[in-house]
């Protein structure tokens, strides 16, 4: 028997209605499972969360989405099965779809299904998803090779650090400007870029501090600090059938 809990989610336009709560797979440190929770922390929808370890992954999940990667979120649709999305970007498009009360999205009656956008999106969404397809690809691939330069003491470490800079360049222009990657308010950018920004600073971490980057810095900070960035990266036992379940979000 299915003992998840009972939810129900209010739009401004109608009601989904989910007879239990939908699950999402996550695996604490993986950027893209980060970005999916810190989405739904931000939207405040509550779900069924399952913290995972990638050398025991578990049957349940292979089945929902079998390429076995996270974060993966499962709905349950009450009528032709179960729906499951299994992008990182596509998860925090549905779920700031649902409810977005930080405007997030800078769209606040935006239809999604499964994180793909039913409507002509508005400019500044079109310039987030724009500016997080650049880093999500380019940036990206610049960043694990500056990772694994420093990981194996490779002679190109510099070099790589300063392919990831001319994208750490962008964003210290944006934020010379105002106090997010868009503009004054918080956006879906900021969130889904936070991860991989972490990430930089933590390969070479002196250099990190000394850099001449003291808006990204300033930005990244006043995330790592904040006490949804603590409640986000909270540690939770691994998921078994027989736990309790863990509900995330709705905080």
């Amino acid at each position: 028997m299915d003992n998840r809990p009972y939810v129900k989610y209010e739009q401004d336009q109608g009601e989904y209605h989910s007879m239990t709560l939908p699950i999402l797979y996550s695996l604490r440190n993986c950027p893209y499972a980060m970005r999916a929770r810190l989405a739904i922390y931000k939207s405040k929808l509550p779900v069924e969360l399952r913290d995972i370890v990638l050398k025991n992954k578990p049957a349940e999940m292979l089945a929902a989405s079998p390429k076995g990667t996270v974060p993966v979120l499962v709905l349950d649709s009450n009528i032709n099965g179960c729906e499951v999305i299994d992008e990182s970007l596509n998860i925090m498009l549905w779920v700031l779809g649902k409810r977005d009360p930080l405007n997030l999205l800078r769209a606040a009656a935006l239809s999604t299904q499964l994180g793909k956008i039913d409507i002509e999106p508005p400019a500044k969404l079109v310039d987030m998803l724009s500016l997080i397809d650049l880093f999500d690809h380019e940036f990206k691939t610049c960043l694990e090779a500056y990772k694994c330069a420093k990981r194996y003491h490779e002679t190109n470490l510099e070099d790589c650090r300063q392919a990831c800079e001319v994208y750490i360049q962008n964003l210290e222009q944006r934020l010379s400007e105002h106090a997010y990657l868009l503009d004054n308010d918080e956006s879906l950018a900021d969130l889904a870029l936070l991860p991989f920004i972490r990430q930089f600073a933590r390969i070479e971490r002196q250099w990190y501090l000394q850099s001449p980057y003291p808006n990204v810095k300033r930005w990244l900070n006043q995330y790592l600090q904040s006490p949804m960035f603590t409640k986000v990266m909270a540690k939770y036992p691994l998921w078994s059938p027989e736990q309790t379940v863990v509900t995330f979000g709705d905080i």
